[in-house]
């Protein structure tokens, strides 16, 4: 791992050799549900440490190469491509997959939310698969398909173009999102009407984004305790509040980092490959994006402005960090998951 991360350090901030440095991990990095998804996890949130924004471009190159290779999908050099998983919908925005009567499919329309599009060579879609375009899908554990299944499609081909958007964020300053639009643009499909949100690699692939975001607040909690010691060895001691919001600290991260081992177990040994996937991925990603933003709170009001305005790295990974846990829906997904529980998808 040590060379690795390494690499990542040198390649902060740069976006073109961070997607280098994904094409290669994907063709050696775990897969989930294959018996090291710990280890997978353990590779996104140690990347993640290191950065946030390189975390980000990880995670869904890795997550993409899984996708392809649960369904089997045959697609053509596959392997040294860059991907992105391209799923957000938006208001006012629809993208469409017609087949094409050869066994492809064509898409029309556009997609929100596409990071890094202008930079990547492919991307997982999801679709509203048209009428007479291979049925409709199903219902997955805890979410409506709406008709949508997954293509993989060139970001090259002919009829894709991509919106540069002004990206006034300070974080994720590398990763911007814009809209992708597709014009008869050939797809070749992913596990037919449906298999997307119906797989269990949908709830994993969700569990794995919150190992990134476990990820930064290892390092977020790393940055407190250095500036700690740092003010000790100045002969500035820490008062008892500081040492106790060290040691809540030190019990979030401890008691996540045994929660995804253990979760990370259940999925390699089969315990969660049916219905309660979701639920679970539910539990793993709300338990750690609160516990991110506690963190966050507790070193952000005892190391005070000053890092914030003065130390790059620091100020960086709250910012990127921030963006990145606005994934998680919050109490929405709360609430779907308390509807889950309601029906009995509990363990107690």
């Amino acid at each position: 791992m040590a060379p690795l991360l390494g690499s990542v350090r040198e390649a902060v901030g740069d976006v073109p050799a961070l997607l280098a440095l994904a094409r290669d991990l994907g063709r050696t990095a775990p897969r989930p549900g294959e018996g090291s998804t710990a280890r997978l996890w353990e590779l996104l949130a140690s990347v993640t440490a290191v950065d946030v924004a390189a975390g980000r471009v990880l995670e869904p190159h890795l997550d993409a190469v899984a996708i392809l290779s649960q369904a089997g999908a045959l697609v053509p050099d596959a392997a040294n491509a860059a991907w992105g998983v391209f799923a957000a919908e938006g208001p006012g925005l629809r993208l469409e997959a017609v087949a094409d009567g050869a066994g492809a499919y064509v898409l029309n329309g556009s997609k929100p939310w596409c990071s890094l599009a202008a930079q990547l060579d492919g991307a997982v879609v999801t679709a509203h698969v048209a009428r007479g375009g291979g049925g409709s899908a199903g219902t997955t554990a805890g979410t409506e398909s709406g008709g949508r299944a997954a293509f993989a499609v060139s970001l090259h081909a002919p009829g894709v173009s991509c919106d540069t958007p002004q990206w006034t964020s300070r974080g994720l300053r590398e990763i911007p999102s814009g809209t992708v639009h597709f014009d008869g643009a050939s797809a070749v499909p992913v596990g037919g009407p449906g298999w997307y949100f119906q797989r269990p690699g949908f709830a994993w692939g969700g569990m794995g984004v919150a190992a990134c975001w476990f990820g930064g607040a290892v390092a977020v909690a790393r940055d407190f305790s250095s500036a700690l010691a740092a003010a000790a060895d100045k002969g500035r001691e820490p008062d008892q509040i500081a040492l106790a919001h060290l040691g809540e600290t030190d019990r979030i991260i401890t008691s996540l980092s045994g929660y995804l081992a253990r979760t990370a177990e259940r999925i390699d040994s089969g315990g969660l490959s049916g219905s309660g996937a979701w639920s679970e991925a539910l539990r793993v990603r709300g338990t750690v994006a609160a516990a991110v933003e506690r963190v966050q709170a507790l070193v952000a009001q005892n190391l005070g402005p000053g890092p914030l305005a003065f130390n790059e790295a620091y100020g960086k990974r709250m910012a990127d960090l921030s963006l990145y846990i606005r994934q998680h829906h919050a109490m929405r997904d709360d609430a779907q998951l308390g509807a889950l529980t309601l029906k009995g998808d509990r363990s107690w």
